[in-house]
This record gives C-alpha cells, structure tokens and sequence, in this order.
C-alpha cells in the first residue's frame, strides 16, 4: 500500500511537471466571413510594438513559419493590396509553478479478529512530511489576427500559448512546428 501510494504521488508529480512544457492552442472565426475568395495576404507588422522583445532571428522564425503555412494553403504573399493582412502580437510572462510532495507514513496495523481491521488498545503513530518545490519559467502568448484588407473587419483569430525555450536550437524547431499545429484550425485548409 505504502508503494502504491508513492507511485501514485511520483505519476502526479510528473503530470504536473511536464503540463507547463504543452502547447495551448485556439483560434476562433467569424461566422460572416468569407474564405472562398481569398487568394493573396500581407503581414501589418506586430501590434503595440510587442516584437521588442524578440531578436531579429526569433521575429523571423514566426514570419517564415506563417509564410509556410499560408504558401501551404495556396495564398500568395504581398507587400500591398492583399486580400487580407495578418498582425501579430507577443507577450512573455513570468510564471512559477508550484509542486508538493507528501511523504506519508503510518504504523497502525491491520489486526484483528478474523486478520483484518483496526487492532484494539494499540496507538500507531502517522506522521507525514511535504516538501514544496518551485520552478521558474517564462510563458509566451502569439497572437495572430487577420482582418478583411477592405472593410478591416477580423476575420480570423489564433492564439498560442507555451513555454519559452531558452535553447535557440529548440526554438528553432517548435516555432514551426506549434504555428502549423495552430495553421490545422485555419478556415483555408492546406492544398
């Protein structure tokens, strides 16, 4: 018993530990928008200047990803007189998870007449210890709009939510990669 309820701690543990490390992903459209008529895009450039806080190496890791993606579904790429324009938007947070481990220990035996149940006159004694641990990380939040060229009215939204890898070399593969797992939930679909 003692086993399994460390077991059942330790898979808890690691649930927790490794939720942060997914990605969060979520788009909404329009339901008046029209997607069939749509053939070319153009980038706005980022909202509130909130590129600041990315290098020039990260900033075009997202645009070359989107590109990808939008090339994917057939959509050409403009610098003026697009169809639509996409913006984007960044935030890194500074978050702290917090994980606690119990350490639970008992000696009140299983005695009795028939070899179960509590044992009678005895007192066992319990004791429990809980250690805290807490982790630092930074999450980030990308924010994709895309508004109708003409009437500037949003069409489309995505939203990805995940944490910052501090290894470029990981960045450099998870960038495309969460883009494109937002781009499955894009009203275009790829050709």
């Amino acid at each position: 018993m003692k086993n399994l309820r460390k077991l059942f701690g330790l898979v808890l543990l690691l649930a927790f530990l490794s939720a942060p490390a997914y990605s969060q992903i979520k788009s909404d459209y329009s339901k008046d928008a029209d997607f069939t008529g749509i053939e070319s895009y153009m980038f706005a450039g980022w909202q509130d200047n909130s590129d600041e806080i990315l290098n020039d190496i990260d900033k075009k890791r997202i645009l070359d990803a989107f590109k990808a993606e939008m090339d994917a579904r057939g959509l050409e790429h403009k610098t003026s007189g697009a169809d639509v324009v996409l913006t984007l938007f960044v935030v890194v947070d500074s978050k702290t998870s917090t994980t606690a481990y119990t350490d639970f220990n008992s000696t009140m035996g299983y005695r009795g007449r028939w070899g179960w149940g509590y044992g009678y006159g005895g007192v066992g004694t319990v004791s429990a210890t809980t250690t805290y641990s807490e982790n630092d990380y930074l999450e980030g939040t990308l924010v994709v709009d895309m508004y109708d060229a003409d009437g500037k009215d949003l069409m489309w939204q995505g939203i990805i939510k995940k944490v910052v890898k501090s290894n470029p070399k990981k960045r450099e593969k998870t960038i495309p990669k969460n883009i494109n797992k937002l781009m499955k939930k894009f009203p275009i679909e790829e050709n």
